[in-house]
């Protein structure tokens, strides 16, 4: 299988900082989460792509969510915060975040929990 990777102006493959996170659906929201991300709102996805996050998926499976995604800036903590204070971004959290279940190893102000790479080629 082949990757086709589009970069923007000034960024670096190899810079490339990759993130893998889960949790659970409520069953009884899979339909509405569903149709909520085949039409994602344009606001929401500006916002992701001015934090520098690329390639962002979310897959489900039997109620899990992973979720996947490249980091192609400098702070990535800074960069979170700024899609933390966007006005729309919490609009579109407050619909999607009572539709989730955060897993119980979960750290400290984690929602999502981060997943370890354990292994990668390109």
């Amino acid at each position: 299988m082949y990757e086709l990777v589009v970069l923007c102006e000034g960024e670096d493959r190899d810079s490339m900082q990759r993130y893998a996170m889960t949790l659970r659906l409520k069953p009884e929201a899979e339909a509405e989460y569903r149709r909520l991300h085949a039409a994602v709102w344009p606001e929401v996805l500006e916002t992701i792509h001015s934090c520098n996050i690329r390639n962002y998926s979310i897959f489900l499976h039997n109620g899990v969510l992973f979720g996947y995604l490249e980091y192609a800036g400098k702070d990535f903590g800074q960069d979170m915060q700024k899609m933390a204070d966007d006005a729309k971004t919490q609009e579109w959290w407050a619909i999607t975040k009572p539709m989730q279940e955060t897993l119980e190893t979960r750290k400290p102000g984690e929602w999502w929990v981060r997943m370890e790479e354990v292994f990668h080629v390109d």
